[in-house]
């Protein structure tokens, strides 16, 4: 050890790897985090739609997960500067009512609101929708530059920070108190239960259209979730598939998520696609996180579709590890 200060290696500079490099920096703990991609989030990180959405997972995650990321939205708030606690908008389209009640069902912390409701919330989906269901309690933040900015900061903390650095040979390691796996797929050598599920997402400018808030729109198959970003972009993702095919964007699914834009707002038509892209997401068969260690080597993987939701509590397990308590 470095004096009391323990010498952390992090490998993987997705949401989780930077989310537990920056917690065990503010602890005291030495570290250094490679990225063996050409930046950071070189992985599904980078694609993710950054919900912040705890009672909204809800509908469809185990318990454990609401329960362990109900304090993320507090976290990211106290990290980065770009978060927005504006909440969640669900809605559905007529033929689809009864998905919003079943929604309804499995989930908690909302308000019903009515089309006048709705409106008042969000102005340009006065007349749209019947009904919908409000989360205030929920948030999101933009992952490219939330996941850039917890770079900048892990090195204002003195950290090392090494991108297109290939994961270094285990007998180099030892020079470390600490080793913790953070990447994804990559990891799966060590980690056999690991499977892929493959996310499709597409990025819009659309200057016609203003939202506060990201908005999941229901459909008995696949629910579509559009967040807004700045400078008139909106983030519309993101499929689940039980694959690993690793090829770009499928025209199935830029069909769905053109058609669940269009159906939110016809102004969507006219919106210019900026980017489209597929990721695929480590996860765990349960579809929950997990941490494990073994000797002075600990693993967090499975993220699955909760990397921003539930990297602060997961972080906090491995500095529970590294430091004690």
């Amino acid at each position: 050890m470095t004096g009391e200060r323990p010498t952390v290696l992090i490998q993987g500079a997705g949401v989780s790897g930077l989310v537990t490099a920056v917690t065990l920096a503010e602890r005291g703990a030495v570290v250094t985090l490679v990225e063996a991609g050409p930046r950071i989030g070189s992985g599904a990180s980078w694609f993710a739609g950054g919900m912040l959405a705890p009672w909204c997972e809800a509908e469809a995650a185990p318990a454990e997960v609401t329960r362990d990321s109900r304090d993320s939205l507090d976290w990211w708030a106290g990290h980065v500067p770009s978060v927005v606690s504006n909440g969640s908008l669900v809605v559905a389209p007529p033929r689809d009512l009864p998905e919003l009640a079943r929604f309804g069902r499995r989930t908690s912390h909302y308000e019903t609101l009515d089309p006048a409701a709705i409106a008042a919330l969000e102005p340009d989906l006065a007349g749209r929708f019947d009904r919908a269901l409000f989360f205030p309690q929920e948030g999101h933040v933009d992952p490219r530059r939330a996941l850039t900015h917890l770079e900048a900061l892990l090195e204002a903390q003195g950290a090392m920070v090494r991108i297109g650095c290939p994961a270094p040979d285990p007998r180099d390691t030892q020079e470390y108190d600490w080793t913790v796996d953070c990447t994804g797929m990559d990891g799966r050598a060590d980690e056999p239960s690991l499977r892929g599920v493959r996310g499709e997402m597409i990025l819009v400018r659309c200057p016609e259209v203003t939202l506060s808030r990201p908005v999941r729109m229901l459909h008995p198959r696949i629910p579509i979730y559009i967040v807004p970003r700045e400078d008139s972009l909106f983030m519309a993702g993101a499929t689940m598939v039980e694959s690993e095919d690793t090829r770009g964007i499928t025209v199935r699914a830029m069909s769905e998520l053109l058609n669940a834009l269009y159906t939110l707002h016809p102004a969507f038509a006219e919106a210019e696609i900026v980017e489209t892209n597929a990721g695929i997401r480590p996860a765990y068969p349960d579809n929950v996180p997990r941490v494990h260690r073994e000797g002075k080597r600990i693993t967090l993987n499975g993220m699955y579709r909760h990397g921003f939701l539930l990297s602060p509590a997961r972080a906090k397990e491995v500095a529970h590890i590294v430091f004690g308590g």
